[in-house]
């Protein structure tokens, strides 16, 4: 190369330059302190002498009579006088100055005219020569553009360098859907921040009236309909959800928009109490809860707060993903005592260590007790006296206890009548028991179980003092154990998504709705059933499609799902109620109340029957044993996932056989287990 072209390539500007120059120097401006008051009057005053010369050469074009410059000379303190006076009486020396916004201009118009209209007075009547009145007002226009650029130029160079830096370090072009108070403090925060991931492109809303305007000096590209054309038009990577309004069904179709257009997604935290707070920093990514095609339950905190506020809770099953979150519900809302039990030490040693921490004023105990053995039940009981028993210990696991149910009997029939008979012996008011949707026309043992559990509470309650309720649970996003763990770790590996089926549905709700309708349906005496609305089921394929989205994968392509086939007592569609329960339903603050069908008679002594099976481990009798017990009990056969005649077929499951030194890939069938 010679030595012209040479420099003409020393004369480029480097890239990598400006950007750490433009970085700098905002962050130095936003690190910079608001001027003293000193240095913004004496910078008034200057704006004003200047502002009144202008006006004055203005209006004589130059050729000003030498009388007026007599008067200017005499009017000219008094004007800096009055204006300095009324900048100080409006405070528009106070602030920071890379944080002005509108109201602060309508502050400096305001100060401007009435330093204006003072004056003027003062030269009508006070002074005994004054200027020609076009003069006032120029100098008002003039003045007040002058303030105004003193204070907004730092906003105006801020924003400016900001979006260079961004432009520069190659930031997320990002679209903002919104455009209340929320979507212009995301926009605001953004460009007063040149550290920022994102760079604006500019907002969607659902109001067409909006498009083609700016707010706050970004314009608004479309409606929310258009968003997947936006987002190739301006190659956008990710899309700010910031309309805290959207019901949740809207929200997922903006979801499944940017998902099929491979852009991000980030939401207002629901948390967020005031908006006022609310910055970037504070977005978060889409968890499991914003896919349901419903709003949240949002239960009433203080009707919650009236029934457990100073009395003594007792939990089992205290370990467990529910357990843990009732028992944190608890603390926040004020109970006196708060006993832990649970069989697994460790997971109750954590979890109760950790919210004696987070809740100082609540006596926390902790309790290592097995709910299969009653005489252990009766001494805790007797020890503090629990006026509410929230009964969440089970066996859960639906493949497991088809191997083991004399297992799923003891624990979760005859540890729940464990529990029952402690909440009598010690004089509870309350005894919640957690069940599940499987209970429903059960065709696995850990349904089945359930169910006759449900059985056993009606039964001792209809003659015990202790009011007993039994509340139905859907499958619980983001338990230990459940569906959408599985689903993160099988794409965090890779895939392939392992599917029971591609027809499979399933209810779902939040662990905050399961922990609510407990405590409101369960000790609010709703009845002796409890349901939550949970809207229409929703296809596990389905969720698995959108897990993989939300990381940025196409199904498929990037991550294959496999259908693996329903396993040995898996249903391909559950129930809330059973067609008798249907029947005496009725609907309080979207919780379903219905009444069971009353339990045998001779319900006791075939009880005692199915505890001697159970004991002596003789599974086939305790199977034979549970279907008479519940007729609707039936195992559920195996269903063929041969694809239908409207969807593509999927790829076979690989064979188990691999390649020598090839990981192997886990195929857990992935159907929702209700994890207590």
């Amino acid at each position: 190369m010679n030595l012209l072209g040479a420099r003409a390539d020393a004369a480029q500007p480097r890239p990598w330059l400006i950007r750490r120059c433009s970085c700098a120097v905002a962050a130095t401006l936003q690190r910079c302190p608001a001027p003293p008051t000193a240095v913004i009057l004496t910078l008034d005053a200057m704006a004003t002498v200047l502002a009144l010369h202008v006006a004055v050469w203005l209006r004589f074009e130059g050729l000003v009579p030498t009388p007026y410059l007599e008067s200017l000379e005499l009017v000219l303190p008094v004007l800096v006088a009055t204006r300095l006076g009324f900048n100080l009486a409006a405070g528009i020396h106070r602030w920071t100055f890379r944080l002005a916004g509108l109201p602060d201009a309508l502050r400096v118009a305001g100060a401007g005219l009435a330093g204006t209209l003072a004056f003027t007075m003062l030269c009508t009547h006070v002074l005994p020569e004054g200027l020609p009145r076009s003069i006032y007002a120029l100098e008002f226009f003039l003045a007040t553009a002058a303030f105004g650029f003193l204070r907004f130029s730092p906003r105006v160079g801020l924003r400016w360098l900001g979006r260079r830096a961004r432009s520069m370090a190659g930031a997320a072009r990002t679209i903002i859907v919104g455009s209340g108070d929320a979507a212009e403090l995301l926009a605001r925060d953004l460009e007063r921040n040149p550290d920022s991931p994102y760079a604006l492109v500019g907002f969607v809303c659902e109001d067409a009236s909006l498009v083609g305007r700016r707010l706050d000096g970004s314009r608004v590209l479309g409606l929310v309909r258009d968003l997947p054309e936006l987002i190739r038009r301006y190659c956008v990577s990710t899309v700010l959800l910031a309309d805290q309004g959207q019901s949740a069904g809207r929200r997922r179709q903006i979801l499944d928009m940017c998902a099929e257009s491979r852009a991000r997604f980030k939401i207002i935290p629901a948390a967020l109490d005031r908006i006022e707070r609310l910055s970037v920093a504070m977005l978060e990514d889409v968890s499991p809860e914003d896919l349901l095609p419903r709003d949240s339950v949002a239960f009433d905190e203080e009707e919650i707060h009236r029934l457990v506020c100073g009395r003594v809770a007792l939990v089992t099953g205290a370990g467990g993903s529910i357990g843990s979150e009732l028992c944190r519900r608890l603390a926040c809302h004020g109970v006196r005592q708060l006993v832990m039990v649970d069989m697994n030490e460790n997971e109750l040693y954590v979890g109760g260590r950790l919210l004696a921490a987070q809740s100082p004023g609540v006596d926390v105990r902790l309790e290592v007790a097995d709910v299969r053995e009653a005489e252990p039940l009766l001494r805790l009981g007797a020890r503090y006296r629990p006026q509410d028993i929230f009964h969440a210990a089970a066996h859960k696991h639906v493949p497991l206890m088809e191997e083991a149910p004399d297992e799923a009997v003891k624990n979760n029939v005859f540890g729940t009548i464990n529990v029952a008979r402690m909440a009598e012996a010690c004089g509870a008011e309350r005894l919640v028991f957690i069940s599940t949707d499987k209970a429903v026309n059960p065709t696995s043992v850990m349904g089945a179980t359930k169910r006759l559990a449900e059985m056993v509470v009606r039964d001792i309650g209809r003659s015990s003092a202790t009011q007993m309720t039994a509340v139905r649970f859907g499958n619980v996003l983001g338990s230990a154990g459940s569906v959408v763990p599985l689903f993160k770790q099988q794409i965090a590996r890779g895939g392939p998504v392992t599917v029971t089926h591609p027809d499979c549905t399933r209810y779902f709700m939040t662990i905050s709705e399961a922990v609510g309708l407990v405590l409101v349906a369960g000790l609010g005496g709703y009845g002796d059933l409890c349901i939550l609305e949970m809207g229409e089921p929703i296809r596990i394929v389905e969720l698995a499609r959108s897990l993989i989205l939300m990381a940025g994968r196409v199904p498929d392509e990037d991550i294959r799902i496999v259908y693996t086939g329903l396993r040995p007592g898996e249903k391909l569609h559950e129930e809330l109620l059973s067609e008798q329960e249907e029947e005496t339903q009725v609907v309080r603050n979207r919780i379903q109340v219905a009444c069971s069908p009353a339990p045998p008679a001779d319900l006791a002594d075939r009880l005692v029957e199915l505890r001697t099976l159970a004991e002596e481990g003789r599974r086939d009798e305790v199977l034979k044993a549970l279907r008479v017990l519940i007729p609707t009990f039936e195992p559920y056969r195996a269903t063929s996932v041969a694809p239908a005649m409207d969807r593509p077929e999927q790829p076979a499951p690989p064979s188990p056989e691999r390649p020598e030194g090839e990981e192997p890939v886990e195929l857990v069938p992935a159907l929702c287990e209700v994890r207590v």
